[in-house]
């Protein structure tokens, strides 16, 4: 399956997402991911999209489970689905330091059990069954995705979620976690990938920016070094300014986890991340000198 992830571009206008959201409805692409960053809280951004189109699935998340309450994550995807009328998944994840402790102000302690226990209290929820309390709100059917990267995040998938997303990986470390996860008895896996469908120059600028902020963090910086930038992320983990981060950052290691170049070129990634064991890829579409991603998004639909 092929879905569509909201990007969250730093240059470019907010409202941009209302806009790929319309582009993927009209495109029918079956799926759209809605995740948060430092723009629109992801249940109300998910409630103006539904209110806008009528046919697509929405899911909402990865979610930091140190930042919202079981309970409340519950209570979002509820409210969006009974408020738009339709099925709204979740997706749940462990977050960054970064995002939990210096944005939001919490703990990011015992993240793979606060996983764990979120997955577990949201799908009871969600089934209509008392964890804590009832909802009295409407539900429709809702499956629960969790984002990983380590060993027991990947095991918390298998056991508690019906899909596993990844991001931002080559094909080499998704066949590694897809293999991890199908022997823990998991089952379905998604991959976040940036895309760009034969890329002007602003575009792929546009996709080495969105790695400054990775390239040093734990995780991430495990699977860069994987493809073989680990002396880029040493240079990233002795904190250098973004601008020489960015310009240390060579055009391989776009192309290594995203899908980039001609139409013809990215098919071939897919079927590399396919033949690696994932099950739905989810593009993140840059939007630079492709407003609203419409010329990708069109291309490989």
């Amino acid at each position: 399956m092929l879905s569509v992830v909201l990007p969250y571009w730093s240059d470019r206008p907010v409202e941009e997402a209302l806009q790929v959201a319309g582009v993927a409805e009209e495109l029918g692409y079956p799926e759209l991911w809605i995740g948060e960053m430092a723009t629109f809280d992801s249940f109300a951004l998910a409630t103006a999209i539904g209110g806008r189109t009528n046919h697509i699935t929405l899911t909402i998340g990865p979610l930091a489970v140190n930042v919202r309450t079981p309970a409340t994550i519950a209570m979002g995807v509820a409210s969006v689905a009974t408020l738009i009328g339709r099925n709204v998944n979740v997706a749940l994840g462990t977050s960054s330091t970064l995002v939990v402790e210096e944005w939001h102000g919490r703990s990011r302690e015992r993240p793979a059990a606060t996983l764990e226990a979120s997955a577990q209290m949201v799908r009871a929820l969600l089934a209509g069954e008392r964890a804590g309390f009832r909802l009295r709100l409407d539900r429709q059917p809702s499956t629960i995705t969790v984002a990983a990267f380590g060993a027991r995040a990947v095991q918390v998938a298998a056991e508690h979620a019906d899909r596993m997303v990844l991001n931002l990986v080559t094909p080499k470390t998704a066949a590694r976690l897809c293999e991890q996860f199908t022997s823990a008895g998991g089952a379905k896996t998604a991959v976040w990938l940036a895309t760009a469908v034969d890329p002007d120059d602003d575009a792929r600028l546009q996709l080495t920016r969105a790695l400054v902020a990775y390239l040093a963090a734990p995780g991430y910086g495990d699977v860069f070094t994987e493809a073989g930038f680990g002396e880029l992320v040493a240079f990233a983990r002795t904190r250098p300014h973004p601008r020489e981060l960015l310009a240390a950052i060579p055009t391989e290691l776009v192309e290594a986890v995203g899908l980039v170049g001609s139409a013809a070129v990215i098919e071939k990634r897919i079927a590399e991340y396919r033949d690696a064991g994932v099950d739905e890829i989810c593009f993140v579409p840059a939007t630079a000198g492709d407003p609203a991603g419409k010329r990708t998004l069109r291309s490989l639909r």
